[in-house]
């Protein structure tokens, strides 16, 4: 079948891929499920508005990029410009962590646990090691394989809008610490220091990493479900309970590995390499003590009789709650537009402004929410009786993920320039915003927040095309890609 025949369809981009339906959305743009015509392959195609205040999916390309090849990454088939709108084409894989962990009861077993910190350590490494830091380490951003293939029980790692390179790629020279930095990351999973503002290096992503393992065996963290007046203090509230809750008493009743993890990670010097092998060897070491193997038997797959996860008939639950959430978060963005002016904000991974319901694939464009997200095949529902409380209800606040996604759909962020900051959510206000150094390490509260800082500012001009309004060039005008 030749190229030539699918360019003019109304429902393909880069060429010979198929838009199918709507699956997910999360940070600054929506995604769809689709369809390689030349050999009927299934894929996501990612849709971000090229005007969006501080576009990320070109940056994501050149991560991906980066990573191509590397075990864990998804391979990255097409980016370009479809009219009014930047789209990538991704490979489409399972469930995130975040929707096993619902499926198993939110709560992992020891063994479980385990196994996937080796993995996704090993992930991070490698991400080190092209140079990169991750900066938003959460569940919802580690997915396995579609059940069926080679790489179903492979832990991938996806959404890469937030990375930032460390270190120079030629001489290995470290970025400099800063402080007061802009925040970035989710309030639930950052490590303390970025809490603080100090600038991130390849030790927030491993202290991070500590917090996603301990919220597995524990079935939550301490602090999650804190409430406070507004979105800010709630976020200095979290920062406050990492900083006063002792790691021996967030680990209790777990093996001693737990603690040596977290001990270590949280004394790591702001450009010391890390020892992932050592990291690796102490759930390794958990396993033997337990009588356990890295046998690759997930919980996951033990469920439904032993079928697995993938044999659950029942629907996703975030498809029963999404009417719900979308009522819910009209009402939250018609309150905060009573509150006073509105101001973009910068926030990604869930927090933000949602500007729209959805894309229509048609021959004239509409502007898709301001979302985006790596996707994945559906997710069954958790066990029957399996309330999900810790990334939808937060201080009594509904928050859904998206159907089959890897990404949490979280509520709009704050108009007054600050993103929403509840502990499942992930704030963000500029990779490259303006760094002042200080010669005191800031408190928690004097951590700042702005609007649409240097980053968007940056972002804007490097990226966004001087479209005129309408898109001359229609939907499927293909450009090729230029994010090498």
């Amino acid at each position: 079948m030749s190229t030539s025949s699918h360019t003019n369809g109304p429902n393909i981009v880069g060429n010979y891929y198929k838009v199918g339906k709507k699956i997910g959305e999360g940070s600054f743009g929506v995604i769809f499920e689709g369809t390689n015509l030349l050999n009927s392959s299934q894929v996501a195609i990612k849709f971000e508005p090229r005007k969006s205040e501080a576009p990320q999916l070109r940056d994501e390309c050149r991560s991906y990029r980066i990573l191509n090849g590397c075990q864990g990454i998804p391979q990255i088939y097409h980016f370009g410009s479809e009219g009014l709108h930047n789209v990538l084409v991704i490979e489409l894989l399972g469930p995130s962590m975040e929707d096993l962990f619902d499926m198993c009861g939110r709560k992992f077993s020891i063994k479980t646990a385990c196994l996937v910190a080796r993995q996704m350590i090993s992930r991070v490494q490698t991400v080190h090691e092209k140079n990169l830091i991750y900066r938003d380490i959460k569940p919802d951003n580690f997915l396995i394989g579609r059940p069926g293939t080679k790489t179903a029980n492979l832990v991938h790692m996806v959404d890469f809008g937030m990375a930032k390179q460390y270190r120079d790629p030629k001489t290995k020279q470290h970025i400099p610490y800063r402080e007061r930095k802009s925040l970035s990351g989710t309030a639930r999973y950052m490590s303390i220091n970025t809490h603080l503002g100090r600038e991130q290096s390849r030790r927030d992503d491993l202290e991070a990493l500590g917090h996603v393992f301990m919220y597995f065996v524990r079935g939550g963290l301490p602090w999650q479900g804190l409430k406070a007046a507004t979105n800010k203090q709630k976020y200095e509230k979290i920062g406050e309970k990492k900083q006063t809750t002792p790691i021996k008493e967030l680990a209790e009743g777990f093996p001693e590995e737990f603690s040596i993890y977290l001990n270590y990670v949280r004394k790591l010097g702001f450009e010391e390499t890390p020892d992932y092998d050592f990291l690796r060897e102490l759930f390794l070491k958990v396993l033997k003590n337990q009588g356990e193997t890295d046998d690759g038997v997930f919980d996951w797959m033990l469920l439904n009789g032993g079928k697995g996860w993938e044999n659950n008939p029942t629907p996703h639950p975030t498809q029963r709650r999404a009417a719900a959430q979308q009522q819910q978060q009209q009402n939250r963005a018609s309150q905060q537009i009573s509150n006073g002016p509105q101001v973009p904000a910068l926030a990604r991974h869930g927090s933000k402004q949602r500007k729209a319901t959805g894309l229509a694939i048609t021959s004239t464009p509409a502007t898709p929410s301001s979302a985006g997200a790596h996707v994945a095949v559906p997710a069954p529902s958790p066990k029957p009786g399996i309330h999900r409380q810790s990334s939808h209800q937060m201080g009594g606040t509904t928050i859904g993920t998206q159907p089959y996604s890897t990404q949490a759909m979280r509520a709009p962020s704050d108009i007054h320039g600050q993103a929403n900051t509840l502990d499942g959510s992930a704030v963000a206000y500029g990779r490259q915003s303006p760094m002042v150094a200080s010669a005191v390490g800031p408190r928690i509260t004097d951590v700042h927040a702005s609007g649409l800082d240097a980053r968007a500012q940056e972002a804007q001009q490097m990226h966004a095309p001087q479209h005129k309004s309408g898109g001359g060039g229609g939907l499927w005008s293909v450009l090729t890609c230029k994010c090498g």
